[in-house]
C-alpha cells in the first residue's frame, strides 16, 4: 500500500490505478457542469466511470433551507449522506470529475470543512485516466445507483427532522474554512484577508453576463481576479508549486498573508484553494454563497470596470 500525504491535494492516475482495490480507498465521481453547458453528470457517470466509483451529487448533497445553489449542508446532513454512500472516517477518498480539475475541488473542500483530511483530487480527472489507457466501467451497478439515491434521501430526511441511519461517518466542523456574506462584508473594510475571485476577467469586470439568469455581473469591492484556469496546465492538472507561486505573485498576492476565495457559486473557488494548499496554505476559506448570493442581495455594494 502506497501512502499519501495530506499536505498534497492531488493524486496521480497511476497511484489510483495501483491502489484502486485497496479496501480503504473510496472513489467519488463529483462531476458537475455549469447551467449553460447542457451536460448531464449523472448520465455521463452511468455511461463511463472509474471502476468502483460512486456518484457524489453536488446539487443534491446540499443545504435544503436556501434557494442558493449547492450551499454547504449541515453537519448532520453531510454525515447522513456520506454514510449512505458507505464512506467511513478511516477511508482514503479520491474524488474526480469529467473535465480534469473542475468540480472535484468543491467536494475535496467539503470533506475538509467537515474534518476529513484523507481526501485527494484525481489530477487530470477522468480525461487523464482515459488518456492513460485505464479501464472505465461502461454502466452503473444497481448498488451504486441505490447508494446515490440513498444519499439524497438521507439529506431530505435530516432537513425534514426524520431519523436516518446508520451513521458511519463522524464530522468535525471547521468553521474557519467557510465564510458567510457577513464576514465578507466586514472584510471589505477590515481587509484581514486578500479576497480572490476565480471567475473569468470578463465576468469580474461586468462586461460578460453571468451564466445564471437574473444575476448581474461585476465583483465584490476589494477583490482581485485570478481565474481558476491559471492553476492548471494544458492537460487540466494542477501546476507545480513553483509555477503556482508565480501566478499568485503576478496578481500581487502575498502568500504570507491570509487569503479568501470566491467565484460564482463556490465551486471553482475551491480550485484556487487547491493551488494554495499545494503551496502550504491549508487554511484558506471559501465564501460559500459567492457572487450569486452577493449579487442577489440589493444592499451589497459591487464594482465593475464601468464603476
Amino acid at each position: 500500500m502506497q501512502s499519501l500525504s495530506t499536505s498534497e491535494p492531488v493524486v496521480s492516475v497511476e497511484w489510483l490505478r495501483n491502489n484502486l482495490r485497496e479496501p480503504d480507498v473510496k472513489v467519488l465521481d463529483a462531476s458537475w457542469y455549469m447551467p449553460d453547458e447542457q451536460r448531464n453528470p449523472v448520465q455521463e457517470y452511468q455511461v463511463a466511470h472509474i471502476p468502483g466509483a460512486l456518484f457524489f451529487d453536488i446539487d443534491g448533497i446540499t443545504d435544503r433551507t436556501t434557494d442558493l445553489p449547492h450551499m454547504l449542508p449541515s453537519e448532520e446532513a453531510f454525515a447522513a449522506a456520506v454514510s449512505a454512500l458507505g464512506i467511513e472516517n478511516k477511508d482514503r477518498i479520491v474524488v474526480y470529475d469529467g473535465k480534469g480539475i473542475f468540480s472535484a475541488g468543491r467536494v475535496w473542500w467539503m470533506f475538509r470543512v467537515f474534518g476529513h483530511d484523507k481526501i485527494w483530487v484525481l489530477d487530470g480527472g477522468l480525461p487523464r485516466w482515459r488518456a492513460s489507457g485505464f479501464d472505465v466501467e461502461p454502466s452503473a451497478s444497481s448498488d451504486s445507483i441505490l447508494k446515490a439515491t440513498a444519499a439524497s434521501d438521507a439529506i431530505e430526511k435530516v432537513y425534514q427532522g426524520q431519523r436516518v441511519g446508520p451513521i458511519t461517518f463522524q464530522t468535525s466542523f471547521r468553521p474557519h474554512l467557510v465564510w458567510t456574506l457577513e464576514q465578507v462584508q466586514k472584510n471589505i473594510d477590515e481587509r484581514t484577508h486578500q479576497h480572490l475571485d476565480a471567475r473569468s476577467k470578463a465576468r469580474f469586470d461586468g462586461v460578460a453576463p453571468e451564466p445564471r439568469e437574473g444575476i448581474r455581473s461585476g465583483h465584490i469591492p476589494g477583490t482581485k481576479c485570478l481565474p481558476f484556469p491559471q492553476m492548471l496546465d494544458g492537460s487540466q492538472t494542477l501546476l507545480p508549486a513553483v509555477e503556482l507561486k508565480k501566478r499568485f505573485e503576478q496578481e500581487g498576492i502575498s502568500l504570507d498573508c491570509p487569503v479568501l476565495s470566491s467565484c460564482g457559486t463556490g465551486v471553482t473557488a475551491c480550485i484556487l484553494v487547491l493551488g494554495l494548499h499545494r503551496l502550504g496554505k491549508t487554511d484558506v476559506p471559501v465564501y460559500d454563497g459567492s457572487w450569486t448570493e452577493w449579487a442577489t442581495n440589493p444592499d451589497m455594494p459591487f464594482a465593475s470596470s464601468q464603476t
